[in-house]
């Protein structure tokens, strides 16, 4: 009698552990929605068609919901939906003293440091795409982005990295927001003033690296604080 063969046992497939939950996932694209203005502030929005534009269950979608509306991206109204937060005039304010605060001193320890060239490429390239940008203000801004990212990134403080990550969407989000109202896009002053910051950093002069951050961001948080005051917002 001729004996079964015994047939290999099937693999059962397993589950990649590097899969992000889908509350996650949801939270992600939401913030990146929002973030990207693609909805907008003030929008009212049903939990329904947010569930069905992400192509997702209500029990993750309620979840990453409440990340965003504990982080200041929306308001839960219970059976009136989901409503994009406006821009606020305070929040903004608060966020760049913040910011300025803690990018001037970036600045300061960076110039303290005395990076040598290689390491200072980032900022100096930075700076070079924003001259050559010209006119061209989605260009210069994406620079400008990668200029003070940079100038975080390379402080060497860790603490002081994690704090700028907290607020710096929310600031993007405001400079977004704003970009296309400016009545003169040509944002040459601001170039020179990042070009001076560079200089003072190569150079290791930390009091004046400091002195020309805060001077700089404290006109731009000015500026920013008058569109959103505008009507047309």
């Amino acid at each position: 009698m001729a004996r079964k063969t015994r047939q290999p046992a099937k693999k059962r497939k397993r589950r990649s552990k590097s899969r992000e939950p889908m509350s996650e996932i949801a939270y992600l694209e939401l913030r990146r929605l929002i973030l990207d203005d693609e909805l907008h502030p003030g929008e009212q929005l049903l939990e329904q068609e947010l569930a069905q534009k992400l192509a997702m269950s209500p029990t993750p979608l309620r979840i990453a919901l409440a990340r965003l509306q504990n982080e200041g991206f929306i308001a839960i109204r219970p059976r009136h939906g989901v409503r994009i937060l406006p821009l606020s005039v305070t929040d903004s304010r608060e966020i760049y003293e913040i910011l300025t605060s803690l990018e001037a001193t970036a600045a300061h320890l960076l110039a303290r440091r005395g990076l040598s060239p290689a390491e200072l490429a980032p900022l100096e390239q930075a700076v070079l795409k924003m001259e050559a940008a010209g006119d061209e203000m989605d260009r210069w801004a994406t620079a400008d982005e990668e200029f003070h990212a940079a100038l975080v990134d390379l402080c060497g403080n860790r603490r002081l990295q994690q704090t700028v990550q907290l607020y710096r969407d929310q600031a993007n989000r405001v400079r977004k927001a704003t970009l296309r109202l400016r009545l003169h896009p040509t944002p040459h002053q601001s170039t020179q003033h990042h070009r001076s910051l560079f200089d003072a950093i190569k150079a290791g002069d930390a009091a004046n690296a400091r002195a020309l951050h805060l001077s700089h961001r404290d006109g731009y948080e000015e500026a920013l604080v008058k569109i959103l005051q505008s009507p047309i917002l």
